[in-house]
């Protein structure tokens, strides 16, 4: 039990929702899977960084820091973005705010206002792009 990795396998199930019309003011701490349907003003936040599923609808609206294993928005997020596993940006998709990384699959019609940052092993692989020189060379 002690000593082992985390498994960050995406939750294959709901536990939780927030149904459409609903508006709730405050953090959620939450484990497993959560859908938003709703308005949220607070951070979401999956409990003690575990494998964990966060479904933000067409119709849902997030205003605060999110931070969960898998993600999946095709609403509207106001605020950072860290995506520990895997995200997934629907064609409805619109964030204002930076996002960070190890996975993205991003739809045509998604909008990001932020920045894209790559975390974990792909981090390092940046590719250097060089100017030709100019000199007369032939």
């Amino acid at each position: 039990m002690f000593g082992k990795n985390k498994d960050h396998t995406p939750m294959k199930r709901i536990d939780s929702l927030i149904g459409t019309g609903t508006t709730l003011a405050g953090n959620i701490v939450f484990t497993g899977g959560l859908r938003i349907d709703g308005a949220v003003t607070g951070n979401v936040h999956a409990s003690n960084g575990e494998a964990s599923t966060l479904v933000i609808s067409e119709h849902a609206k997030v205003t605060g820091e999110i931070r969960v294993s898998h993600l999946v928005i095709n609403g509207e997020v106001e605020g950072p973005v860290h995506a520990s596993d895997y995200l997934e940006l629907q064609p409805k998709a619109r964030v204002k705010g930076d996002i960070h990384y190890v996975r993205l699959e991003m739809h045509v019609g998604a909008a990001v206002d932020g920045r894209l940052v790559v975390e974990g092993p792909a981090a390092g692989s940046v590719v250097e792009l060089k100017r030709p020189s100019s000199g007369s060379g032939g």
